[in-house]
């Protein structure tokens, strides 16, 4: 019988999703959401692993659709954590435009730099505007007690109890 895959990223405790952070001895879901608030994709990290560290297994899990009408792909918002150059390199070769605002200790180097800085990320704020949908949609999951309380310590049961809850929301609406 094949062992469980064990979520991406795990660090801490042996590939099991668990780390120091200030809520303690815990483990971070990142996700991607429609439009609508549902999840698309879903990633188990421990709790002290940066969020941007996650960034391109969330975003390659799920595929960017490319819409019909405007010939591109859909632009992804994501907040100042997944605001660094890798993140940025990573959608700027995939053709993709993003809206992530640009850290302010990101944003003094740069000026400090003067011409040799670079020009500021482009940054769209009507279209960061959609940016709560993905809070909107780590609510719905915490509608789940199972999720909200994160008892399932191990890495994989957790991603399993997550994916579960995405289900149901996904045939709920």
């Amino acid at each position: 019988m094949a062992e469980p895959a064990r979520p991406a990223g795990g660090g801490g405790a042996g590939g099991e999703g668990l780390g120091r952070s200030r809520g303690g001895f815990t483990n971070k879901l990142h996700l991607r959401a429609d439009g609508r608030c549902r999840p698309l994709s879903l990633v188990v990290t421990s709790g002290q692993r940066a969020d941007c560290t996650s960034s391109r297994r969330c975003w390659r899990r799920s595929v960017f659709r490319r819409s019909a009408r405007a010939g591109r792909a859909r632009s992804p918002t994501a907040d100042k954590a997944y605001s660094n150059s890798p993140c940025r390199e990573y959608l700027r070769r995939g053709g993709i435009r993003h809206s992530i605002p640009e850290k302010t200790d990101s944003q003094a180097a740069r000026l400090r730099k003067g011409s040799r800085g670079g020009r500021p990320p482009g940054f769209d704020e009507e279209r960061y505007k959609k940016h709560n949908t993905v809070e909107r949609a780590i609510n719905r999951l915490k509608q789940f007690r199972a999720v909200a309380t994160r008892y399932d310590k191990r890495g994989y049961v957790f991603l399993g109890t997550a994916t579960t809850a995405a289900l149901l929301i996904w045939l709920r609406s």
